[in-house]
C-alpha cells in the first residue's frame, strides 16, 4: 500500500476466490469489494454480482480499481466475465479495450445461478 502526503492510502486488491470476493484493503480495513460467483458453463467465467464501497471511502476510485482488477484477473486466467453488477457492467461499457463483452448465453447462465441461490444477489 502506498500513499502520498495528505492523500488516502491506495488500497491493496486481494482476490479470495473461495469466498467469491475481490476486496480493497487499506490500513487493514476492507474499504470495498466485488462479490462474484464462478461459472463453469457455458464457459469458464467470473460473474460479479455486487460492488460495494464503504461510504467513507466513496469517490476515491475504489470501485473503478476493483472493476479494472476484476477484468485483469479474468484476463490473466483466460476467463470470461458475465457482469451482473450494474456498476461493473457500466464500467465495462466505458472501458471496452479492457472488458470484452459477454455473450447473452453467458449472462443468462449467470442469472440462472443467482436465481438458484438468491443469497448471491
Amino acid at each position: 500500500m502506498s500513499e502520498s502526503p495528505g492523500e488516502r492510502p491506495v488500497p491493496e486488491l486481494i482476490d479470495d476466490r473461495t469466498a467469491g470476493m475481490l476486496r480493497a484493503v487499506a490500513e487493514d480495513e476492507v474499504v470495498g469489494h466485488i462479490q462474484y460467483l464462478v461459472l463453469e458453463a457455458p464457459e469458464a467465467a467470473l460473474a460479479p454480482v455486487h460492488t460495494i464501497v464503504d461510504p467513507g471511502h466513496e469517490g476515491h476510485g475504489i470501485a473503478s480499481a476493483l472493476a479494472a482488477e476484476f477484468y485483469a484477473t479474468a484476463d490473466r486466467e483466460g476467463l470470461a466475465v458475465a457482469p451482473l453488477c450494474p456498476y461493473v457492467a457500466q464500467w465495462a461499457q466505458r472501458h471496452p479495450a479492457q472488458a470484452a463483452p459477454a455473450s447473452e448465453e453467458l449472462l443468462e447462465a449467470a442469472r440462472v445461478k443467482v436465481a438458484e441461490d438468491p443469497s448471491l444477489w
